[in-house]
């Protein structure tokens, strides 16, 4: 890996952070708040909340056994893709490279940083090589974004690519796991300490099945964190949604319940997809959702719409031409997908 300096946007580094007055705070005693301007009425929402997450944190790094400082919190996962561009790449110079298809924010997140994207197509099996990535990949490229499991596919990627990627590539390389709870791999969060250029993203949308509150997870060494913070919006993540995660991490048992059902069924639903006449192809799949290729995409899709049964279409992206992807639901949700497709008209 470069030096982080180098890597590093020169004006961030140059960056005096904004200074909130709950930074400034850092006593355990105080009991009368009269610093940060905000109305004595309406407790507890009257006050701003931790700028920096560190109870939240707290009972993250037991849940997923990182040290706190190799943690970011963000409003969702986007915001830490959106970090990885403000952080290191000037923008009009600097390029990233990813695989395709893959998540869409990252390339919409290059351009509004106006960023140069260069995409990897991904081959027939939905799988990288380490070299074509490098090859893509110049003087210029600062990171290299990689979804595992990924998004439309719903494969894990080799690890061995990936740890040839982390080894060969000297930017940052950005994993992102926001499924990886579905998948029997263990998440590459682990191998921080060993890679300096690794960040790892995580989320509490998928198994842990709070998408509403929006909280997004990177995990990567501190010199990165921090980075992180220094460029972030100074309350990034409001107090409901640290108070809300707080409480869905005390019922860690009761989401593992949550996501072996959701694997149970997904066992379930693909095998009777299989025998649907119009379908060609289930995709394997390590996450919350399976792709199909179908004869007719559009035309089940809008099927399933009348029905008011809502499935995602994903005919435009690279290599899923008439492709379903299809997310797991509850038992009830599921039967009533596999019942309207076999009463689909042909």
């Amino acid at each position: 890996m470069k030096d982080l300096n180098k890597l590093v946007r020169p004006n961030i580094l140059a960056l005096t952070p904004y200074s909130s007055a709950r930074d400034e705070y850092s006593g355990q005693k105080a009991k009368v708040f009269l610093d940060a301007n905000e109305s004595p009425f309406n407790a507890p929402y009257n006050r701003y909340p931790d700028p920096l997450q560190q109870q939240l944190k707290e009972a993250l790094s037991k849940q997923t056994r990182i040290y706190p400082s190799c943690i970011f919190l963000g409003n969702g996962s986007d915001e830490a893709i959106d970090l990885v561009f403000r952080v290191f790449c000037i923008p009009q110079k600097d390029n990233v490279v990813a695989i395709e298809p893959t998540y869409g924010m990252y390339a919409v997140c290059a351009q509004v940083n106006d960023v140069e994207y260069r995409r990897v197509r991904l081959d027939d099996h939905f799988n990288f090589s380490a070299e074509k990535l490098l090859e893509a990949a110049n003087e210029r490229t600062k990171a290299i974004f990689l979804c595992s499991p990924n998004n439309p596919t719903g494969n894990l990627l080799d690890t061995s690519e990936i740890i040839k990627t982390l080894e060969t590539f000297d930017g940052i390389v950005v994993v992102d796991e926001a499924y990886i709870d579905f998948a029997e791999s263990e998440s590459l969060r682990f191998k921080i300490a060993e890679y300096p250029n690794l960040i790892v993203l995580s989320t509490l949308s998928k198994a842990w099945a709070s998408a509403n509150i929006r909280l997004g997870m990177a995990f990567a060494r501190p010199e990165i964190v921090s980075l992180f913070n220094k460029v972030k919006y100074p309350y990034n993540v409001n107090g409901l949604t640290q108070r809300q995660a707080l409480d869905i991490l005390k019922r860690s048992l009761e989401v593992h319940k949550w996501t072996k059902t959701i694997l149970d069924e997904r066992d379930k639903v693909i095998a009777a997809f299989k025998q649907l006449p119009f379908c060609e192809q289930v995709y394997p799949t390590d996450a919350n959702f399976f792709l199909a290729k179908v004869k007719g995409a559009k035309k089940i899709y809008d099927y399933l719409s009348s029905r008011g049964i809502i499935v995602r279409n994903r005919s435009q992206v690279t290599l899923c031409e008439d492709c379903l992807r299809i997310t797991i639901g509850l038992p009830n949700e599921n039967s009533e997908l596999i019942g309207a497709l076999r009463q689909y008209p042909q």
